[in-house]
């Protein structure tokens, strides 16, 4: 029994018990009883009578309130199941060059997420998030940088963000299937330890090597003692073409991602290439210029090689961060020379413990996939301090920005104060 309702049955197990009690006090006082005994002989027969009479009364209270708990129990959660969740809010602004129209306005927006986790083996897992949100703008817009780990525009509607099921096969390796999951859930070595503020920075760098979109997708992973591992995974959209036909999963039209990974991990590094083979028009990412990246790929297929590594320090709390970095290549066919391969670069470091306990500084800066034709050299950073200002509370006031993200010479300013809720 969850202590919530151990709590509640408690409470009216003495609720039903006070008024026996009450009852008890009344009847048996022992001055009346010395008096009365003085008068007339006790009557055991009628005291046995009301004793029984009382046990009766009690049982059928405790019956009661056993059905009670039997209803509460049918309505909770199955002891397999856990529910955590968390709310953010984000309060922040952007500022464009003169050259640029869209909106700058000061937005507050929030994001709302249950995870649920389910075991039916003991081993394997049945993941729901359940994610609302009312991000809009800059805080969901990909092109300049300002798209928050956070954001989600839903218009308030609560929906079903991911849902997949994995479980064991054998001692080493584990299997993933989902109608909405993301191809980085499935991968067997973590690229980063960085943790972003803005949605570009995941990942090492959320390009076209790990760029991610939730669909339909199924992946494998092997995971040796050593460290060593080595993962597989497909994502497919069934919607390809802009009226939104369906064309079905793992078709000849249907945009199909094929990724695939080989990595090694020791508690104080990493290291790990990935390649993720696009087609007929796949695209993702939150990494990229707005050049011509969208443009190039529409229809067309793309290789993309991610190399990505961390190290981290022994201790907290020191000068010395932790560091992540990132490097993608990305190939396209059918394109003219000059626009047919691109670059990005990523390096993230955080500083842990260092003026409260499990505060973090985190830094993060590199150039955003750009195609080799480019005369620009495009930037972006994000800088943020976070603390807790309790066990469920976390404040992180961020700072972002770059230039040349539009392909042309638009420089970009923001800043965020964004407070989290744990539960």
């Amino acid at each position: 029994m969850k202590l919530f309702q151990k709590l509640l049955v408690a409470s009216t197990a003495m609720s039903l018990m006070t008024p026996l009690a009450a009852q008890a006090s009344d009847t048996v006082n022992l001055e009346e009883m010395n008096d009365y005994s003085k008068i007339q002989r006790f009557d055991s027969k009628t005291f046995v009578n009301q004793v029984s009479e009382d046990i009766a009364t009690i049982k059928g209270r405790l019956d009661g309130l056993e059905t009670l708990q039997n209803e509460l129990e049918a309505g909770a959660f199955s002891s397999t199941t856990t529910m955590d969740g968390k709310a953010v809010f984000d309060l922040g602004f952007i500022d464009y060059s003169e050259t640029d129209s869209a909106t700058e306005d000061v937005n507050f927006a929030y994001s709302y997420t249950l995870n649920l986790n389910t075991n039916f083996t003991g081993d394997d897992n049945l993941y729901v998030r359940i994610k609302t949100g009312n991000h809009k703008g800059w805080m969901v817009d990909s092109n300049d940088g300002g798209y928050l780990s956070s954001g989600k525009d839903s218009s308030d509607a609560l929906k079903i963000d991911k849902i997949w099921y994995k479980f064991p096969v054998g001692e080493r390796n584990t299997v993933w299937v989902g109608p909405k999951i993301e191809n980085y859930y499935m991968h067997a070595t973590a690229p980063s330890i960085y943790k972003p503020i803005t949605k570009q920075f995941t990942l090492g760098g959320n390009g076209n090597a790990y760029g991610a979109s939730t669909d339909t997708g199924a992946g494998w992973a092997y995971k040796a003692d050593n460290g060593f591992a080595i993962s597989s995974n497909v994502g497919s959209k069934s919607k390809t073409t802009t009226s939104g036909t369906d064309t079905g999963i793992l078709t000849n039209e249907s945009k199909t991602s094929w990724a695939t990974q080989i990595g090694i991990t020791k508690p104080q590094y990493s290291a790990s290439v990935i390649v993720n083979q696009k087609y007929n028009g796949w695209t993702d990412g939150y990494y990229h210029t707005a050049s011509a990246d969208d443009a190039l790929v529409t229809g067309g297929n793309h290789t993309a090689v991610g190399l990505r590594g961390w190290w981290r320090p022994e201790d907290s709390g020191t000068p010395t961060p932790s560091v992540s970095l990132g490097y993608d290549t990305t190939s396209y066919d059918g394109v003219s020379s000059g626009t047919d391969s691109s670059e990005a670069w990523f390096v993230g470091l955080t500083w842990q413990d260092m003026f409260t306990a499990d505060d973090r500084i985190g830094l993060a800066f590199g150039q955003p996939t750009m195609h080799d034709d480019e005369t620009n050299d495009p930037f972006a950073y994000e800088l943020y301090y976070s603390y807790k200002a309790n066990d469920s509370v976390t404040i992180t006031p961020t700072v972002f920005g770059g230039n040349d993200r539009d392909g042309g010479t638009e420089d970009v300013f923001g800043a965020l104060l964004q407070t989290t809720f744990k539960f």
